[in-house]
């Protein structure tokens, strides 16, 4: 396996992940509090106009696995470039896009940029690290894209209003080009053991899985989960990985190799971070309606009393980053105690300083959660294979954002003018999703220990 080597080429790929997640995190939340501006300047309404938020979220859920072994065989730092240059380009697209359609069509391909981007910037990242300061290093980065994930509604919001929506589309043009550069500067590496050849088989089949997969968690809830359509997902999901496992079994170099799977560390934290992911995107949609609705706060006021959790949530990936391997699956599912525990508290919160004190807790239990899933996830794994490990655990997260969602419904739906059950409905089935996570964790019962063919320290990150 060739690594990248030097202090400053380690530098620069740290400086290169933490741009492309914070650059892929805020576009992937900015257009949410967008989407009626964009309607009334597209004339689209509806239905349709979620597919501005839904074809981002399916694209990327879809393509992460796939991409991120495809970086660990044609090189991480390529992949990651060509995946910047893609996001980039489609965002200049939807700052300019006359239609509803077209604006969609970019989202897609934003979609499968940042899909490109993100796994092979972390197996970048993984490669270019000592394992003395892995941990810290990463935990730095995913800290500055949990900023852009907590404000980005906010920045989406406020352009909108002050400017346009476009202008959130132009902010990612600069911020990606800023990416690049930094990558640019970067080591290369990837994976020397294995053949550069794509599994065809394997690659057509997964993704294909994963997309039916994604459609489903999507649309289920409108289409009704007995529904003809979401019966046709389903079965389009099982049969594609039926087989799709099959070809596995019997492929000489895998795209994705099943004996990842038997990983039980990998699996457990990364099943724990989609209950952490799902429950994040339920605080991110209730905690402001309820701020702005049973709280009757303006949008100003709701946006400066979410600063606190907002703050609490960043400020926790450098947390994450200190907590030792061998600790990571005790310290998770700690956290997601604490989640619910914070969300039940919420939830019964007698008076608004209450709730902003409980909401700040979970705020930084699901931080901490989140910042180990891909930390935790990147160091139980070969680091030959980080890429496609990484693809896999966004994969399942990203997926499970869509799962969010559909437990946002009942204080999503209220448009602004949520009522308190229904926020409390939504914090309190997110706590159940913690626990949820929890359990799983505690079935696992492993510890971690060192990552497998974890290589000796050398020089190349910031400490």
């Amino acid at each position: 396996m060739t690594t990248a080597s030097g202090g400053s080429a380690g530098r620069w790929a740290s400086a290169a992940v933490s741009a492309t997640v914070f650059c892929v995190q805020l576009d992937a939340f900015a257009l949410n509090l967008a989407l009626p501006g964009i309607g009334r300047d597209l004339g689209a309404a509806g239905g349709g106009l979620q597919w501005v938020v839904s074809g981002y979220l399916l694209a990327a859920g879809a393509l992460m696995a796939g991409a991120g072994r495809l970086g660990d065989l044609y090189g991480r730092r390529r992949l990651l470039m060509a995946g910047l240059a893609v996001f980039g380009g489609a965002s200049l697209v939807c700052a300019l896009a006359p239609s509803l359609p077209v604006l969609v069509g970019a989202r897609v391909a934003q979609g499968a940029g940042g899909a490109m981007a993100m796994p092979a910037g972390l197996a970048l990242l993984t490669n270019a690290c000592p394992p003395s300061s892995r941990a810290r290093v990463m935990g730095r980065a995913l800290g500055i894209g949990g900023v852009a994930t907590v404000c980005g509604p906010y920045v989406g919001g406020v352009l909108t209003e002050a400017v346009s929506w476009r202008a959130v589309c132009w902010l990612n043009v600069p911020l990606a080009l800023v990416a690049v550069v930094c990558a640019a500067r970067a080591g290369e590496s990837r994976d020397t053991t294995a053949p550069a050849s794509v599994d065809v088989a394997g690659l057509v089949t997964a993704t294909g899985a994963l997309a039916a997969v994604a459609v489903l968690v999507d649309r289920g809830p409108l289409w009704g989960w007995a529904s003809g359509p979401s019966a046709v997902a389903l079965a389009l999901a099982v049969g594609l990985g039926a087989v799709f496992v099959r070809h596995k079994r019997a492929a000489a170099h895998p795209l994705v190799d099943l004996t990842l799977f038997g990983n039980r560390p990998f699996v457990a934290l990364t099943a724990a971070g989609a209950a952490a992911n799902a429950t994040t995107v339920v605080v991110l949609f209730a905690v402001p309606l309820a701020l702005q609705g049973p709280w009757r706060l303006s949008a100003a006021g709701a946006g400066a009393a979410f600063v606190a959790p907002a703050a609490a949530m960043a400020l926790a990936g450098p947390v994450a980053g200190r907590i030792r391997t061998a600790d990571a699956v005790r310290a998770m599912a700690g956290a997601l105690v604490l989640g619910a525990a914070a969300l039940g508290a919420a939830a019964a919160a007698p008076t608004l300083p209450v709730f902003l004190v409980a909401v700040t807790g979970c705020g930084a239990a699901l931080g901490v959660a989140g910042a180990l899933t891909l930390i935790a996830t990147q160091a139980v794994v070969r680091p030959e294979r980080a890429g496609e490990a990484s693809g896999v655990t966004k994969t399942v997260i990203t997926t499970a954002a869509g799962l969010g969602v559909a437990m946002s419904g009942p204080a999503a739906d209220a448009h602004g003018t949520a009522t308190a059950a229904a926020v409390d409905t939504a914090l309190m089935a997110a706590g159940g999703c913690c626990l949820a996570g929890t359990v799983l964790l505690v079935l696992t019962a492993v510890r971690p220990g060192s990552s497998r063919g974890e290589r000796s320290a050398a020089d190349g990150c910031p400490d």
